[in-house]
């Protein structure tokens, strides 16, 4: 009895051809991009956090935030001021929710969009602020 056998270098070829068509199908398929939405957003959260923790008080406190977070009164007097901040703080493109102990300022959080978040602590409490695009 014969066997018959295939020469290496059919064989060689055979593999070679498997391995340039499964590379031309990776380059033509691609590969997909990760989403780097809510890494962007939680960058734009933190920056808006730390832009406010490092701002010196309008009346009295250590820090901006600090004097936000005194008390109830204190956060209903800076409330406005506290919105008009953030929104000069973010790009035009973003919404915000600010949240205290004391209340919230911004815009309510929408479901099923990406949402960036950051915390800020202060010796008065501390403070979420979640952003998303508009």
């Amino acid at each position: 009895m014969r066997r018959a056998q295939l020469s290496l270098s059919v064989v060689e070829a055979g593999v070679g051809v498997v391995f340039v068509l499964g590379v031309a199908f990776g380059f033509a398929l691609g590969v997909p991009s990760p989403d780097t939405r809510e890494a962007q957003l939680d960058l734009y959260a933190e920056d808006a956090g730390t832009v406010l923790a490092g701002e010196p008080p309008r009346h009295r406190g250590t820090t901006r935030l600090e004097e936000i977070l005194e008390s109830a009164d204190s956060f209903q007097r800076e409330r406005d001021a506290l919105e008009r901040r953030v929104e000069r703080i973010l790009p035009d493109n973003l919404m915000f929710r600010v949240a205290t102990p004391h209340g919230s300022v911004g815009y309510r959080k929408p479901g099923g969009v990406p949402v960036g978040s950051a915390s800020v602590t202060t010796t008065n409490g501390g403070v979420t602020i979640w952003v998303w695009y508009a």
